[in-house]
């Protein structure tokens, strides 16, 4: 048996305890990791050689136009078509409920016909108000950084480079304000494309469409810095250009997906502590691991001083991040001795002992960084099948039931729903945009439309309504008398062995911060610079730092 075969089989063991991964908190001070979902895209076009190219280009004078991006893979074909708008500054709006965008983009099957750039054309710029086909795999929109998109027409037209720090500050000449996928707005189901290897893993043709869309934004500035300047405008510098992500603004609607999908979310976590086990129980490391883990933490320390927010609780984590990661400095030089036994679980262990929340699950994706030969292969793991275990068995017996709740949900005896304050929120779907909203109980109305999303007083009051039937009562009896508690029972059924499903916390509690759950799931997107502007919305960069589809071969 090799190293890593030996690596792999004894490192389970030492997963971390779900009562101390599945905490808000926690959750909240996640960082993107090779398992992001954005790298897991890179890895695999970099593996089996993809190709890209630009076949339309059809932008005018005043950057208004089509064009297509086209990546082929070994099996298939998919292109990004960009329409480009003249949008008046008056009209640019990060709400969902805006109408018009500095540019809108599709991500299509297979290659674009004349047929499907005319059918694009009248439904893409509309967004939600269109509709795009089974042919089409994501919808979106970005609108521009204003500042730095001026500033880079500007410096470029100009036959100069923009300034650097003006670069650093942004970090992106376009932000996307939504990416749609999985059926919505009439595009392909999730369920027609996951077999598909490039696609299997979560979030796939989203990555791929927001990465293609990185490549659109530096050439839209490109041209109209040519438009501009003509033959003196100058290209964008390689390095400047690898500065620049892809920027998104997002809000609620995201939250409620990691409630909805525990399995999924079981998968993810589950994946990456099972990377960092393996990890830890490795028994030496070698010099490439050491120079690939010194050039990540410097990388690290680079992102946290660019990393800016006004909002309180994240300047607070950010100097917690900047003074662990100069601690963990020290460390590494002074400290840790990596020629000892298990040097990367000492390494962890000193971590979890001096380092805070946020130091400590950035460590997490700084220790996963060398050993890309003993964790990639869990890429293969972080899709679900949701269906498998959905059917309710009504044959069960209430004393199973009662065994299922005490072994699986003791987390939530923590909370006491006779408190006000613990059922405070509630979690409901607007009218005018069918979106996630989170409502105040005591000063808002719409209160009957909530959304079961409060898993932990699900639970709690299913524990109650047990009370007076017997263990040897069957849930078929139960159920017919008390209807009200079949989605829990069930969920408590098809979680059972899934240790990381659910969020160990009151999702309804008065002092809840919905924008811990937005950054657990934005950090296995692979984001990063996350900046919430509320406790509800965040903005963040995607790809920043990676290289762009023409950079490949090199």
């Amino acid at each position: 048996m090799s190293m890593v075969e030996r690596t792999r089989k004894t490192a389970e063991a030492v997963l971390r305890d779900p009562d101390l991964v599945m905490r808000l908190s926690r959750m909240g001070s996640a960082h993107p990791m090779r398992l992001s979902f954005l790298r897991v895209m890179l890895r695999r076009v970099v593996r089996e050689g993809w190709r890209f190219d630009r076949p339309i280009w059809d932008i005018d004078d005043r950057g208004v136009g089509c064009a297509v991006y086209r990546a082929r893979g070994p099996e298939r074909t998919y292109s990004l078509v960009a329409f480009a708008h003249d949008l008046p500054d008056e009209m640019r709006s990060d709400r969902v409920i805006a109408t018009a965008w500095d540019a809108t983009f599709a991500l299509v099957d297979g290659d674009v016909t004349p047929d499907d750039l005319d059918r694009l054309a009248d439904n893409v710029p509309l967004q939600e108000a269109g509709r795009i086909s089974g042919k089409e795999l994501s919808l979106s929109r970005a609108n521009r950084s204003v500042r730095l998109f001026a500033h880079m027409v500007d410096r470029l037209s100009r036959g100069e480079q923009p300034d650097a720090a003006e670069i650093d500050a942004v970090g992106y000449l376009m932000r996307t304000t939504a990416v749609y996928g999985s059926g919505k707005f009439g595009a392909a189901d999730r369920e027609d494309i996951c077999e598909r290897p490039e696609l299997k893993a979560p979030f796939q043709a989203e990555m791929l469409s927001v990465w293609l869309t990185r490549a659109f934004t530096v050439d839209i500035a490109e041209h109209l810095a040519r438009v501009r300047g003509g033959a003196s405008a100058a290209r964008l510098d390689p390095d400047l250009r690898r500065r620049l992500g892809v920027g998104n603004s997002t809000g609620l609607g995201m939250a409620p997906f990691l409630v909805r999908h525990p399995a999924l979310l079981n998968a993810w976590m589950t994946a990456r502590e099972t990377a960092l086990a393996r990890v830890r129980a490795l028994p030496d490391a070698t010099p490439a691991e050491l120079a690939t883990l010194r050039d990540a933490l410097e990388a690290a320390r680079q992102n946290a001083h660019l990393w800016r927010s006004e909002h309180r609780a994240q300047a607070a984590k950010l100097a917690e991040l900047r003074g662990d990661l100069a601690q963990l400095t020290d460390h590494l030089r002074d400290g840790w001795d990596p020629g000892a036994p298990q040097p990367w679980n000492a390494l962890w262990l000193w971590g979890e002992a001096q380092l805070s929340e946020e130091g400590q699950e950035c460590l997490l994706a700084l220790l996963l960084e060398p050993h890309g030969a003993i964790v990639d292969d869990l890429e293969d793991s972080l899709d679900a099948d949701e269906t498998a275990r959905f059917a309710l068995d009504a044959a069960m017996t209430v004393g199973r039931l009662r065994a299922l709740i005490a072994e699986d949900y003791r987390w939530t005896s923590r909370f006491d729903f006779t408190d006000p304050a613990q059922s405070a929120r509630f979690w409901y779907v607007s009218e005018d945009k069918l979106e996630p909203r989170l409502g105040d109980r005591r000063a808002e109305a719409g209160e009957e439309r909530e959304q079961p999303l409060g898993i932990a007083q699900s639970v709690s009051a299913l524990s109650d309504a047990l009370t007076g039937w017997l263990d040897t009562d069957r849930l078929a009896r139960f159920l017919l008398a008390r209807p009200e508690h079949r989605h829990t029972v069930r969920r408590i059924q098809m979680l059972h062995e899934m240790p990381y499903a659910e969020i160990r916390d009151n999702l309804l509690d008065a002092g809840m911060l919905p924008i811990d759950i937005l950054r657990c799931k934005l950090a296995f997107f692979g984001a990063t610079r996350f900046d919430p502007r509320s406790d509800r919305w965040v903005r963040i960069s995607l790809f920043q730092g990676m290289p762009y589809p023409d950079e490949l071969g090199a």
